[in-house]
């Protein structure tokens, strides 16, 4: 099974594009792990698509509190200068904004 369900901050706002009318969605989320001298941080990279995405786009910013139900979805790619570059994203298949406020 594939699931992963994420609650923490948005790290910077998102970033809307569009593929033809299709809009597509990327950020990230800061989300603590541990406590104490053991805290770390983390920050998956996140993409929606179509009214999730126009949902975020009008309803999102940087610092909200949300939470993403998804997949992890992997891949890789092959940089100029030959080196691979592998990467891992979530892919949101639900999304929640838990503090409610317009974006300005």
């Amino acid at each position: 099974m594939n699931s992963v369900s994420l609650v923490g901050r948005i790290v910077r706002d998102p970033e809307v594009r569009y593929n033809g009318e299709l809009a597509v969605a990327k950020f990230s989320i800061a989300i603590d792990d541990g406590w104490g001298e053991k805290k770390k941080t983390n920050y998956p990279s996140v993409v929606a698509f179509g009214k999730t995405a126009e949902f975020i786009e009008k309803n999102v910013s940087k610092g909200k509190l949300v939470a993403v139900v998804g997949k992890l979805q992997t891949g890789s790619y092959e940089k100029s200068d030959g080196t691979k570059v592998y990467t891992s994203d979530v892919v949101a298949e639900r999304f929640y904004l838990l503090e409610w406020e317009k974006k300005e």
